[in-house]
């Protein structure tokens, strides 16, 4: 099996991992923002460990970072940040798997934010895919409890918070895409590791004060519910260190088509970990999703 296989399963594995962690502390005494910022806390100290012990073994030095680098990076940070919040939330909403595959739509809003501010051409196939998901979001809006036609579910709170995270999850690739391209250097590890450890410094130093100012208490929450929070952090970085790598190993429309397996490990996670119940609109919705992604990633 070639590595970037294993090392993209890798990654799928360690972000359904950080997102089950997300839903336990979202469910436990922490909000949706203290729960995002426990991710950056304590993948903080995990990056900078890693990308210091990097440069020592290489003898490289850390970069000039231009204006531009911070603007790409800061962008890309509140978006994730957003990104993070909203589909922390929807998990009060939905069920895990629903959850995970409502953030998974950044890959098709990616293509419609493409259109509509780069002027970027989308194929006859890519606009299938489009409807394709347009389908499986369909599916999915039908919110236990919430009557009234197609149009009063697709506005229900739980679709809501699942394509608000998906467009800021889009919103943050191009942020970090263009932070990573300003940095001199060819080495791609070091490129990623240096803009993740600027990153998730300032989200984490951001939203420890906004914390402070508008969720006292919070900080003290986080620190209180460190034993969970810590393996958060890990898998975190774990996870974004494998993407990183997959990216440098092979095509990434590869990479996203198989990274879809995450998929398949949140539905287990789902029923085994939270033993939440699947209906079957529910899995023809996530079928229909999985189908329009990989349509997607293999035609753009």
């Amino acid at each position: 099996m070639d590595l970037w296989i294993v090392v993209t399963l890798c990654a799928a594995f360690f972000q359904t991992l950080r997102f089950m962690l997300h839903k336990v502390l979202s469910t436990g005494g922490l909000t949706a923002t203290s729960s995002t910022f426990a991710r950056f806390a304590y993948a903080a100290p995990a990056a900078v460990l890693v990308v210091a012990g990097y440069l020592i073994a290489t003898g490289q030095e850390w970069p000039q970072l231009s204006i531009a680098f911070w603007a790409y990076a800061l962008f890309g940070a509140l978006g994730q940040i957003l990104a993070t919040v909203f589909v922390v939330a929807l998990f009060r909403q939905r069920n895990f798997a629903v959850g995970i595959t409502f953030k998974k739509t950044e890959v098709i809003q990616t293509a419609l934010v493409g259109l509509a501010v780069l002027g970027e051409n989308i194929s006859a196939a890519g606009w299938g895919a489009i409807l394709v998901g347009l389908v499986g979001v369909l599916l999915l809006s039908e919110t236990p409890g919430l009557q009234g036609n197609w149009l009063r579910r697709m506005g229900s709170p739980a679709v809501a918070l699942g394509l608000a995270s998906g467009f800021f999850f889009a919103i943050s690739g191009v942020g970090y895409r263009g932070a990573s391209l300003e940095i001199a250097s060819d080495a791609p590890f070091l490129r990623a590791g240096v803009t993740l450890v600027c990153v998730v410094l300032s989200q984490a130093l951001g939203m420890a004060l906004w914390l402070r100012l508008f969720e006292p208490g919070q900080i003290t929450a986080v620190w209180a519910a460190r034993r969970t929070a810590f393996w958060l952090g890990l898998t975190s970085m774990a996870g974004s260190l494998s993407w990183f790598t997959a990216f440098t190993l092979q095509t990434a429309a590869y990479v996203q088509a198989l990274g879809q397996v995450e998929l398949i490990f949140s539905l287990m996670a789902s029923v085994l970990v939270f033993k939440e119940s699947i209906t079957r609109r529910e899995l023809a919705g996530i079928g229909f999703l999985c189908l329009s992604v990989l349509i997607l990633v293999l035609v753009l």
